[in-house]
């Protein structure tokens, strides 16, 4: 779905004057970066004089109000997911762990947002440890919730294609043990911004960005590797054989309850692809240009122009998960539209909702293993 390249920091590294694509000193080097925030750095790696001013104002003029957009919408949303599923769900099942860890990975890939949008518009004020765990949490949450979405394919996996070892496999105890293995595994790949990310003034400008002793090439390298490794190449692995047997099991057996769940995990998927993919593209061509294969000016700043959509278009996809839970999971409109008269909303909402229901209290029950008949996810 976010990729330890450099979302933001098309600012975050840049001064406020115009910077020379030839201007490559030994200190630039050093704080070059290989983040989701810093490719623009090099705009001083290049061979010829290159201004970038346009790029600049073409950013300026927009990604602040996006990120203030992103940042309500993905709020709103992931939050009424969490309290639908501590509410109504209460984590009966593996299905319910992993939405309720995917909505948490949003949460915090969203929250970092005001920060960077106050970087677009003035300058580093937090100081290096608000620049190292701001980037850390953003990251963490990038990595997380590709990795949650990576999960719930192979949940559905195990229920449909492996339906009697998933009676035992199943259940949200397990969900809670794999939930606990991926949160680890993206915090260790986030180690990097919490040890070289720092805070300093550049050209009298303070920037957020990661600064290298040395080497810089090497990490970018390995940077740009590790984003569509572990956040495209693994997971698309991963999904394609999932979906491939789903798909092939469900000819053979056609199942009403199971077909709407594959529809919802199936548009998270392909939603994440569609949203990520342009963006890890982008990202390589990028290297190209940090290793010198790319050193036209104009085409320089075609990649600038690209990154800063496809970031943009990477946001969103945050928000859309809720979304998809809405309009494609029966149960989720139920509950939202039992929250929102519990919390006496104004009735246009629920409304809104387009359902109209019976209310009913449900079991309690915290960890059981889930019926492979019972697929909706929410």
């Amino acid at each position: 779905m976010q990729r330890v390249t450099d979302l933001f920091i098309f600012f975050h590294s840049q001064e406020l004057g115009e910077k020379n694509m030839s201007s490559s000193s030994t200190e630039s080097l050093e704080a070059d970066t290989s983040t989701f925030y810093d490719f623009y750095d090099n705009y001083n790696d290049a061979p010829q004089p290159c201004s970038k001013e346009t790029v600049k104002r073409f950013a300026a003029s927009f990604l602040p109000v996006l990120y203030t957009l992103v940042f309500l919408v993905g709020l709103i949303g992931n939050t009424l997911v969490i309290v639908v599923l501590f509410k109504y769900k209460r984590l009966k099942s593996m299905t319910d762990v992993y939405l309720l860890n995917l909505a948490i990975s949003d949460l915090l890939f969203v929250l970092s947002l005001p920060f960077w949008s106050y970087f677009v518009i003035d300058q580093w004020v937090f100081g290096t440890s608000w620049c190292k765990i701001i980037s850390w949490i953003y990251l963490v949450g990038f990595y997380s919730g590709i990795f949650f979405i990576m999960l719930m394919s192979i949940d559905r996996y195990l229920a449909i294609v492996r339906a009697v070892f998933s009676l035992k496999a199943r259940t949200a105890f397990h969900g809670l043990i794999a939930s606990l293995i991926v949160w680890l595994v993206a915090l260790l790949a986030s180690v990097p911004e919490l040890v070289f990310r720092e805070s300093f003034v550049e050209q009298n400008y303070t920037t957020c960005k990661l600064r290298y002793p040395s080497n810089y090439i090497t990490w970018k390298l390995f940077y740009t590797l590790e984003i569509n490794i572990l956040g495209l190449l693994l997971p698309f692995i991963v999904m394609a054989f999932c979906y491939s047997m789903i798909i092939k099991t469900l000819l053979h057996c056609r199942n009403e309850k199971k077909n709407k769940a594959v529809r919802m995990i199936f548009a998270v998927m392909i939603v994440f692809f569609f949203f990520w993919t342009p963006y890890n593209i982008v990202i390589l061509l990028q290297l190209l240009e940090t290793t010198g294969v790319i050193r036209n000016c104009q085409t320089s700043k075609n990649l600038d122009y690209a990154f800063q959509i496809t970031e943009t278009l990477g946001l969103f996809h945050c928000c859309l998960n809720p979304v998809i839970y809405f309009f494609m999971g029966e149960k989720f409109k139920k509950y939202l539209k039992m929250l929102f008269k519990n919390w006496q909303l104004p009735g246009v909402i629920c409304k809104w909702c387009g359902l109209h229901i019976t209310y009913h209290t449900e079991s309690t029950g915290s960890f059981h293993t889930q019926s492979t008949g019972d697929q909706e996810a929410l």
